[in-house]
């Protein structure tokens, strides 16, 4: 029904994560309409994200690397920070809202997802090898699990827990100053401090 350029990016935009084809439809008809200088605009946005942006090779984080000497982001960076203390986040949008809170002072590992507890194989897609590689080349005494209270946060801390286990850190959880459910980047700060505070 509609043209092939159409088709392929309804297919494309479909890719996204919670995007589906009714979605993607409206993505490309906005396209469609949007004057070429917005367009232009936003493929050279997308094309500076590829050539200027990188993970940090330690916690995973986005960073500007167009001005930066090193593969580091600036928290990983940061001397002053405790680096004894590691808190495993879920996404990046959790780990910019612990960082809002400004009690949190050590240094974060983003795993890249959750698991169903219903599909194991979803396990292979969280950064374990890199954080174990993490925790045995650096003199961490504590890593908070600050998984989301959703039922795909607890069993991804169960599996973490049970992974860690054998390096012999000390593994502690975010207090449940949190609601059953809910994401880490909606709560307010105080709710994540408290959280922070009431870890175990």
């Amino acid at each position: 029904m509609y043209p092939k350029q159409i088709q392929r990016l309804i297919e494309l935009f479909s890719l996204f994560p919670t995007v589906g084809h009714r979605t993607a439809s409206r993505f490309v008809f906005y396209l469609l309409k949007t004057p070429k200088k917005d367009v232009k605009e936003l493929l050279e946005a997308v094309a500076e994200l590829k050539n200027n942006v990188s993970l940090c090779e330690k916690c995973f984080m986005p960073f500007d690397a167009s001005g930066e000497k090193g593969s580091t982001c600036y928290i990983c960076k940061d001397v002053m920070r405790d680096q004894e203390l590691l808190c495993v986040v879920e996404k990046e949008s959790d780990l910019e809202a612990l960082e809002n809170t400004k009690e949190y002072k050590g240094l974060y590992f983003i795993l890249g997802g959750a698991v169903d507890p219903l599909q194991k194989e979803q396990r292979d897609t969280l950064r374990m090898k890199e954080l174990e590689e993490r925790l045995k080349h650096s003199p961490f005494k504590e890593v908070i699990i600050a998984t989301n209270p959703t039922s795909e946060g607890e069993a991804t801390a169960f599996y973490l827990e049970r992974q860690l286990q054998p390096l012999n850190v000390k593994t502690t959880r975010l207090g449940r100053g949190l609601p059953i459910g809910g994401e880490l980047e909606y709560a307010d700060s105080e709710t994540l401090r408290q959280s922070l505070e009431n870890r175990r």
